[in-house]
């Protein structure tokens, strides 16, 4: 288990190595150099000269990458160009909230997703096969933005259920420690300011699920129907061994393995993929605050988060990995 935990965190090194060389190359590509870039309409020669000097783009390439490395390996990511707040406080300011909306979103998709897909697969051909292959492929094909803007006005606006923006209610004088509201309002004992925040993170939730759901619940029909016709199986039926028993761990378990990497590759894209949803609900998360920072030109957030992001998808991988060794001995063996 060590050894495949080490070996997954050594390849984390080329990964963003690689990731740093193309963040860099992208930045110095911009038309007309960064600090034009940077400067949008107010870009004069003056000030130009004077950006450059600044952050150094006046140097060599070679230079100027590697004091970008030196700046990466101590933590220092710069500062936003629109608040002038370090990137490192504003992804640690915003990151929490992302994270709760993406673990609501995986619940959701994880907890339907799964046992619909394996229902659908023990009746296959039947009306709640076919029902379930329909739900997904609706799941998958309509937008994201278009499903949160259709729960936002029928069960916000429209039947007001839920919450329709933000994270909190403004009215709700709340204690917050760790920005993850949900979690700080069950610590403090402030049991409403908690259940205001789950309340609103169930419609961004259910918006950003709804495609790893019809994901999931693709592969664990096509995964269990493949397992439950393999010759272990037959074999665990001849021996006449309980219908539970031959579910849950001759069929269940084996079907899990392509489940699992669909799970955490989806995971990653939701702590990724968030921006839509949180700019239709006005959730103040990294998704949120990244379109602000394209539309703002604010290049230095834009290279951080990215990276972060990046690493927290290189770690959701290597739990897969671990997940993967404990569900199947064959892994640990190789």
């Amino acid at each position: 288990m060590l050894r495949v935990i080490g070996k997954r965190l050594a390849l984390l090194i080329p990964t963003l190595l690689g990731l740093s060389i193309l963040l860099f190359a992208w930045v110095r590509a911009l038309p007309g150099g960064p600090a034009t870039a940077l400067l949008g309409d107010k870009a004069t020669p003056e000030a130009v000269a004077r950006i450059n000097e600044v952050y150094g783009f006046d140097r060599p390439l070679a230079e100027q990458y590697f004091v970008y490395m030196g700046q990466l390996l101590r933590g220092d990511f710069g500062a936003s160009i629109v608040t002038g707040r370090p990137v490192v406080e504003e992804f640690l300011t915003r990151f929490p909230a992302t994270l709760e909306l993406a673990l609501v979103a995986l619940v959701f998709a994880v907890g339907v997703g799964v046992p619909l897909g394996y229902v659908a697969a023990r009746h296959r051909g039947r009306p709640l096969d076919h029902s379930s292959v329909v739900l997904s492929l609706l799941g998958i094909t309509v937008p994201v933005f278009f499903l949160a803007f259709i729960l936002k006005w029928l069960l916000a606006i429209k039947v007001p259920l839920f919450p329709a923006d933000g994270r909190q209610d403004p009215r709700i004088d709340a204690t917050h420690y760790t920005n993850f509201f949900v979690l700080d309002g069950l610590l403090t004992g402030e049991w409403d300011a908690a259940w205001d925040a789950f309340l609103h993170l169930i419609l961004p939730g259910v918006a950003l699920g709804t495609i790893p759901l019809a994901i999931i619940v693709r592969i664990t029909r096509a995964s269990v129907l493949e397992v439950q016709s393999a010759d272990y199986v037959r074999t665990a039926r001849a021996k006449g061994l309980t219908r539970s028993l031959i579910r849950g761990r001759y069929i269940l378990r084996n079907a899990m393995l392509p489940v699992i990497t669909t799970i955490g590759l989806q995971t990653g894209l939701l702590i990724s993929g968030a921006v839509l949803t949180e700019t239709v609900f006005a959730f103040n998360g990294i998704g949120r605050f990244l379109r602000d920072a394209i539309f703002n030109l604010d290049y230095p957030v834009l290279q951080g988060f990215i990276i972060f992001i990046a690493l927290a998808y290189s770690l959701i991988n290597l739990l897969v990995d671990i997940s993967y060794s404990l569900i199947d001995p064959r892994v640990r063996v190789q």
